[in-house]
């Protein structure tokens, strides 16, 4: 059996080495058009900051390395320019020799990747305009960085990786503006968890230019400013390009591969296209959304490495189904911590897909040991059976942990009641009695089980105007300190000698600092027979708010 390989780093390396474990004989080839054929991207914008000193430490596997322990074919500035099915033929240019040959194959593994998007604006193409795919780029980047030591830059994108440069730049000591054409960072996220993103790497002093597009990136011979569509122009001294990336499919059309309605690779649930000679991973192929079954890229590195191993099991007759990727992912940006997993509620929303949440601020650890900062974490389910369909966590310490716990409830189909009853490892210094998961899930499951109707702040100023009442239970001195705008404050411990201050046929929404307290009240006041909600996220989630004017 002869295997072809287009492409390595994640998916094409992986479906490389596991080919070899299960299949001593088999001649595997693996074309790569860079120097590099398996590399940590993931970790070029650590390279960047300095934070990975050594370049060495991103090389994941070297060809030669490949070939003493798997003995495969590693061909290194090899450029597959055609895929030929009825000949069973790729087409291969040697961009050291100029050379062109053809090369016969049972089958072809096509990992080609994705591209970043780089917009059609005037002056794109400076030399202190730079992307970053591969380690060359990040090479330049950093180049230019230790050498011309830029006081600003501008990245243009807050996704994962425009994010990511944005906090390795800035540990360079250069002054960051980032600019986004939506109202918010990091996509996955949902508005009221961004504003809380927003509002800390405003207090770093990062630059946020929100529902703003580059239109030109000026200067003479270099780039010197970046003006947007509004005519407002920054300066700056460097631009890095994080909007996004775009499946490279030149190589499925050429060939005749059908494409998906995501404008990536269309493949099986066994990773084929529509060729059943040719399999393809990655990010550049379109798969099924796990939770809500629409078609998605999901230009991640677990799923492509999953994927490259399932294809490896499928070529030796180990029958394998992919069965979709929930997105999970995690940023850093400085101290802060994000992380998703599964759909949020804006995807649901689009998709008419019934759901509810609920917002929770949790320590990491035990309240009494010394440190730890408090997280929020939005939980999403459905309604009848509570089954979880995503979460988000923003905070410091214990993000990763949480989101991993969620992550794994979501692909074994659990429900909110089910997290209830996860028995986690549980010491002051890294968790409570009730890990933060299982709170949100007692948060879920109050809602499912009618015990409590919860209102998001967004949606507060809607039902003010039909006439509710907001009361905030927090101390006097809290309210002093820190007042919700229009709201009658009855202190928790008072409620029930104040019981008669609750109108009786008017919709009330409760608030507190973080929303238990005000869960306590919602209970005491539903059962006085009033109509009453618990604001999700309290004050807490409300000063955010109000300083990202959402509310």
């Amino acid at each position: 059996m002869k295997v072809v390989i287009v492409g390595g780093v994640a998916g094409g390396a992986s479906a490389a080495a596991r080919l070899r474990r299960l299949d001593e004989e088999a001649q595997i080839i693996m074309f790569e058009r860079g120097e590099y054929i398996s590399f940590a991207n993931c970790g070029l914008p650590y390279y960047v900051s300095g934070v990975i000193p050594k370049r060495s430490s991103l090389l994941v596997q070297t060809p030669k390395a490949m070939k003493s322990r798997f003995n495969i074919d590693v061909r290194t500035m090899s450029e597959v320019m055609g895929i030929f099915p009825e000949a069973k033929e790729v087409e291969v240019k040697n961009l050291t020799s100029g050379e062109t040959y053809r090369e016969s194959y049972d089958y072809v593994v096509l990992t080609p990747g994705a591209a970043p998007i780089i917009p059609d604006i005037p002056g794109v193409k400076l030399p202190n305009v730079f992307t970053i795919r591969n380690v060359p780029d990040s090479d330049m980047v950093k180049g230019y960085v230790d050498v011309q030591q830029p006081a600003s830059a501008v990245v243009v994108g807050a996704g994962f990786i425009g994010l990511e440069m944005a906090e390795g730049l800035h540990a360079c000591g250069v002054e960051v503006h980032v600019v986004e054409a939506a109202d918010q960072v990091m996509g996955p996220l949902d508005r009221e968890m961004a504003a809380i993103v927003h509002q800390y790497m405003r207090k770093q002093g990062i630059k946020l230019h929100l529902h703003s597009q580059a239109a030109a990136i000026e200067g003479t011979g270099k780039a010197e400013s970046i003006r947007l569509a509004d005519g407002t122009a920054i300066p700056t001294q460097m631009v890095v390009l994080g909007i996004g990336v775009r499946p490279e499919t030149s190589l499925a059309r050429q060939a005749g591969l059908a494409l998906g309605s995501t404008g990536g690779i269309l493949v099986d649930e066994y990773l084929r296209t529509s060729d059943p000679f040719i399999y393809a991973a990655g990010d550049a192929i379109q798969v099924r959304d796990f939770v809500t079954g629409r078609d998605a890229l999901v230009p991640m590195a677990s799923p492509a490495n999953r994927q490259g191993r399932m294809i490896a099991d499928n070529i030796c007759g180990r029958a394998m189904k992919y069965n979709g990727a929930q997105g999970t992912g995690i940023v850093k940006i400085m101290d802060l911590v994000c992380a998703v997993t599964g759909a949020n509620a804006k995807i649901l929303k689009r998709m008419n897909m019934d759901f509810k949440s609920c917002i929770i601020h949790p320590f990491p650890h035990a309240t009494y040991y010394p440190g730890g900062t408090q997280m929020t974490l939005k939980l999403l389910f459905t309604p009848d059976t509570g089954k979880v369909l995503g979460a988000q966590i923003v905070g410091y310490e214990g993000v990763d942990k949480r989101i991993d716990v969620v992550a794994t409830a979501i692909r074994a189909g659990m429900t909110v009641f089910g997290l209830q009853e996860l028995e986690l490892a549980y010491a002051p210094p890294f968790s409570s009695a009730k890990d933060p998961v299982n709170m949100a899930a007692y948060a879920a499951g109050n809602i499912i089980n009618g015990d409590v109707e919860a209102v998001d702040w967004l949606d507060i100023a809607e039902l003010q105007q039909k006439g509710v009442m907001l009361f905030d239970v927090r101390t006097e001195r809290e309210v002093e300190k820190n007042p919700i705008e229009g709201a009658v404050n009855i202190p928790l411990d008072e409620l029930r000698d104040r019981l008669d201050e609750i109108p009786q046929d008017t919709l009330v929404a409760a608030s507190c600092h973080v929303g238990l307290r005000s869960y306590v009240a919602t209970r005491i006041i539903r059962q006085h027979g009033k109509n009453v909600r618990n604001i999700s996220g309290g004050y807490k989630l409300y000063q955010v708010l109000k300083a990202d004017k959402l509310i």
